[in-house]
């Protein structure tokens, strides 16, 4: 009994069965046997029904959505939780904690402001960890010096933000955040960080409006930013900050300073030193493929391994502030248990890882050569080294091969939230966003490496339907047409599609329907969630599958054809206006500006009004012939609310534009045109 209170006391964490397994697991069985009833309903309609072409859309409607039902249960049968201690890892001595190098990807100082890009840096910056041991690399896509001029700016802040935070155990270390909570408890020094950050904020904003920086007040720094420089082509950039000591030092100096100046000072009468913090803009030339992110991100791996080469590597996007101080202690306490961290790849959680005694010189020259775009040329990086080329969704596509190579990984969900990140304020970046993510899945779908037959392969069954999960997400939008069109057609013109509900099969239809809904409803509030943000999520899937799915699937069948090229824009993430920022915290829809992607979704919103008003109408006549395809179009029309507000009563600026609303108007009476000789 000493013994396993001993073991269980030097533990670092903990698994936990979810106690909901054998209820999934139950009804996981019970729903598999009504979806091979719905089949062989379908397969016998085929065989003995007069409308073998409506039929046969459904039944293919009703194979992606049962892959998709599948796919998600391959999730639901092992549920657990698992617990971390990272309290018990702060005991150790030092020389047990790794070095650590954190990744962060901007690509647009428009898109992704670079006062968000500091404060994400800052925030990892004053991780509760040794100061000596984390070193900060912002890969910059953009080639902007805008954003070198806000970390050299968020440089100068941490040598009193760090020790500020440390002496005060402050948990939320993004100064944006902190500051914008409003404490009558804040002391003198915190009142003057707050007026020296807002100085930094007013100055590199000012750098933003302007668009360019002030070169004859930093003449070395940004002497490569001439008139041929442009974001496509220009040579490769590394500035570490505080720069490296000059060439015409001591040299022993320099070799001593090359990357970890040990007498720092900071500005609070403490020593202390700082995290090194590098930007690092890889060379661009137009006609070598970059690769997009998975290109920067090995590009970092590369310029990392020369300059500081730390075992451990965190991954981060820039509007991903770390909310949590003990972040890398979480991760720590899975990598470095000697039971599973040989085989351990990464360390995932959610959004709410040797040195070189060199020569400052010689370490720049270094980084620069592997900064370089013809660097990969006849290697395998990007195929079996670094993170993977070949999809738009390189983390998914990295993890995956990952896992296929026999790595594992430990999803870690800490009780105070591990990152935040801000999420696009309008729909019309959340859309264009998915559309790019399902161009990506489906090129893994159909590659070499697909989940569907690599993957099932490599991991099983049950993992390698979890990741067929995300690639089957595209071809819901086929699911979403055919139920959102077909039903609401025949509807109109008083055809029977679904059984009556004398029938028995009509039982099984909502079955199947509501018990797909009530589970996901019940996943939804016990994770915390609640069934307004549960019912916006449904309302999601219906503009994302008439939107980015569809689109999605339309890109890539012409990109397979060789008849377009989707390129990566980058997602806005700045703040709109004041307007647009209370409809996103109200949580209204913003379809500003509108554009021809939310035409399906609009037309399919109207024409199920329509069928509605026509299904009430016809319902004394038709009597209970109909009954399901009112209920669906019913459904279809309380998800369309917000729709139907943005087209007629919202006078706002996140309305559907009248264009997008009288092209709608008339497909939709194009498809109750062609319903007549489709149906009749």
């Amino acid at each position: 009994m000493e013994l396993q209170t001993t073991e269980h006391s030097t533990k670092l964490h903990m698994c936990h069965p979810c106690r909901r397994t054998i209820p999934y697991r139950i009804y996981a069985v019970v729903h598999m046997c009504g979806i091979i009833a719905l089949m062989y309903h379908h397969a016998h309609s085929l065989f003995t029904e007069h409308t073998a072409l409506l039929t046969s859309l459904l039944l293919i409607s009703d194979v992606v959505l049962a892959s998709m039902w599948a796919s998600t249960t391959s999730l639901r049968l092992n549920p657990v939780h698992r617990t971390e201690y990272p309290e018990k890892y702060v005991a150790k001595p030092e020389e047990h904690f790794p070095k650590l190098d954190v990744f962060i990807c901007t690509a647009d100082p428009y898109k992704e402001p670079p006062m968000m890009v500091a404060n994400t840096v800052l925030s990892v910056m004053a991780y509760g960890y040794p100061s000596d041991k984390i070193s900060v690399y912002v890969s910059d896509d953009g080639g902007s010096s805008l954003t070198l001029f806000a970390l050299m700016e968020a440089a100068k802040f941490s040598e009193h933000w760090l020790p500020f935070c440390k002496k005060n155990n402050v948990q939320d270390r993004s100064p944006e955040v902190y500051f914008s909570l409003k404490s009558s408890s804040w002391t003198e020094e915190a009142e003057n960080l707050k007026k020296m950050y807002e100085d930094v904020k007013d100055r590199v904003e000012h750098v933003v409006n302007i668009g360019k920086v002030d070169q004859d007040q930093f003449r070395e720094v940004f002497d490569l930013w001439d008139h041929k420089f442009t974001p496509q082509d220009h040579p490769s950039i590394i500035k570490p900050n505080p720069p490296l000591r000059d060439e015409s030092d001591d040299e022993e100096e320099m070799e001593r300073n090359a990357f970890r100046n040990e007498e720092d000072v900071l500005q609070n009468n403490e020593t202390e030193i700082t995290p090194n913090l590098i930007y690092v803009s890889r060379e661009k030339i137009r006609a070598t493929p970059h690769h997009f992110k998975a290109g920067a991100l090995n590009t970092l791996l590369r310029v990392s391994s020369v300059m500081t080469n730390s075992p451990i590597i965190l991954t981060l996007d820039c509007d991903m502030y770390s909310n949590n101080p003990t972040t890398p202690l979480h991760a720590l306490c899975y990598l470095s248990d000697p039971k599973i961290n040989s085989g351990l790849g990464f360390v995932q959680f959610p959004q709410r890882i040797a040195d070189k005694p060199i020569k400052a010189h010689t370490v720049l020259a270094l980084a620069h050569n592997v900064a370089g775009c013809n660097y990969e040329h006849n290697t395998n990086w990007g195929s079996k080294i670094g993170f993977r080329y070949g999809s738009l969704v390189e983390d998914y596509y990295t993890g995956f091969m990952l896992h296929c190579e026999g790595w594992r990984s430990m999803f870690c969900r800490p009780q105070r939230a591990a990152f935040y990140g801000s999420t696009p304020k309008r729909l019309t970046d959340v859309v264009w966003q998915q559309m790019r993510w399902s161009i990506g899945l489906l090129e893994m779908g159909f590659s070499r490496y697909s989940p569907f037959t690599y993957g099932l392969k490599s991991l099983g069954l049950f993992t390698g339907l979890g990741y067929c999960y995300y690639v089957v997400w595209p071809f819901c939008s086929i699911p979403l047409t055919v139920y959102g069109v077909l039903p609401q057609l025949a509807l109109i013109y008083g055809i029977r599609v679904f059984p009556k509900p004398s029938d028995q099969w009509f039982w099984l239809y909502i079955f199947l329907s509501l018990g797909a809904y009530a589970q996901d409803l019940s996943d939804f509030l016990l994770e915390g969630g609640t069934c307004r943000k549960w019912w916006n999520d449904q309302r999601m899937w219906l503009i994302r599958g008439l939107s980015s799915f569809f689109f999605g699937m339309i890109e890539y069948t012409l990109k397979t054809l060789n008849l377009s090229t989707p390129g990566f824009n980058v997602t806005s993430k700045a703040n709109g206006d004041d307007e647009q920022n209370k409809r996103y915290e109200q949580e209204i829809f913003d379809f500003a500006p509108s554009s021809s992607i939310f035409l399906p979704m609009t037309a399919v919103a109207v024409l199920n009004l329509f069928a509605f008003v026509s299904g009430l109408y016809g319902l004394f006549a038709w009597g209970e012939g109909l009954s399901l395809e009112l209920m669906l179009a019913s459904f279809v029309v309380v998800n369309s609310l917000p729709i139907y507000e943005a087209m007629v009563l919202r006078k706002d600026d996140g309305k559907l534009q009248k264009g997008i609303c009288f092209l709608a108007g008339i497909l939709t009476l194009v498809l109750i045109l062609g319903g007549y000789f489709f149906l009749k």
